[in-house]
């Protein structure tokens, strides 16, 4: 299961960051990473742990670029059984991981892109 964030404008965006220095997309692409790590670390921390499936499973994918990133079960069975214990059903009760996870970070991203991108400009 993974969580999608709908950026509009994304081919001028696109265009922007390919005029960017390489150590600007750099330090973005760590701003990305040390993110995508944190969603999954927290995701793995909540996660209903019965046999450990769910946990284990947690994957990062990243696009071509390293600009953005895909955190969740990236097969389909896992995902579906995981977004059951997300969202819960009659008999499950919701236990949500993923989500929450990615609030937390989005709380924390901006930070992340300035601190890296203060790092690579000094």
């Amino acid at each position: 299961m993974a969580v999608t964030v709908r950026v509009t404008g994304l081919e001028e965006l696109a265009k922007r960051l390919d005029e960017l220095p390489e150590e600007i997309k750099e330090a973005l692409r760590r701003a990305v990473r040390d993110s995508a790590e944190s969603v999954k670390k927290d995701t793995q921390q909540a996660v209903r742990v019965d046999t450990g499936n769910l946990r284990e499973k947690v994957d990062i994918t990243y696009s071509e670029s390293g600009l953005t990133a895909q955190v969740g079960w990236s097969d389909a069975e896992t995902a579906a059984y995981a977004s059951l214990h997300e969202h819960g059903t009659r008999k499950i009760t919701a236990n949500p991981a993923l989500g929450p996870a990615l609030e937390v970070e989005r709380g924390r991203i901006v930070t992340r892109i300035t601190d890296e991108v203060r790092r690579a400009t000094r």
